[in-house]
Parts: structure tokens; sequence; C-alpha cells
């Protein structure tokens, strides 16, 4: 199993849960709001006539966690889901899952996701 998680900008968030269900990856995502930059830094504003650049700027991480042979799919409905040629479109990160449990139930693996 493989945990995916996307640094994505806010606004592109309806659009990806949309896309994802339409494949059937319904299953479950966890979305979280955070802060952060990379090559994008922020962009200057005027506020009461200050020059103020933020060096943080909000964006939205989501976290799936999927079957290995479902991982490119995922990663490939991201990309076209939220990619606008801009500056500041976001990252995928892809990482090992060891092992999920399911609380209630107490299943594992495959079965618990």
């Amino acid at each position: 199993m493989k945990k995916i998680e996307a640094i994505i900008r806010p606004d592109r968030l309806e659009d990806l849960k949309d896309a994802l269900s339409k494949a059937g990856f319904t299953k479950g995502m966890t979305v979280s709001q955070v802060l952060g930059y990379g090559n994008q830094r922020g962009f200057a504003e005027y506020v009461r006539g200050q020059k103020i650049v933020p060096t943080l700027l909000a964006k939205v991480k989501v976290e799936i966690v999927t079957h290995d042979d479902a991982v490119d799919e995922v990663v490939d409905i991201i990309r076209k889901t939220v990619h606008t040629g801009e500056v500041g479109d976001g990252k995928i990160f892809i990482l090992p899952i060891e092992e999920v449990i399911r609380i209630r139930t107490g299943e594992r693996g495959g079965d618990a996701v």
C-alpha cells in the first residue's frame, strides 16, 4: 500500500474531489489546510500603503492511502485535475505504508483501507 500526499492550491480541491469520485476512488481521503512555500514564494501585497510579502502561502494537503496498483492512476488524476501551468501548482509525494488497521473492526492490511 502507498500513501499519496498532494499539496495543492485551495481553489482546486473541489475539482479534485469530483474527479476522484468519478474515477471510483471514493474510499476516503484526509484534507488539511496547511501553510508553506516552494518556488512560488510569496507575492507582494499592499496593506495600508505598506508592501507586504507573505512568507507562507495557504495550501491544501490531500492524503489518500491506496493499493500499489492504483497509485499511478490516482497520481494521474491529481496531476491532470489540479494543473494550471503556473508556479505554485503543488507537489505530490508517495510514501510506503507498512500496515493499516481499522479501529472499529480490527481489520488489517488492504481490507482496512
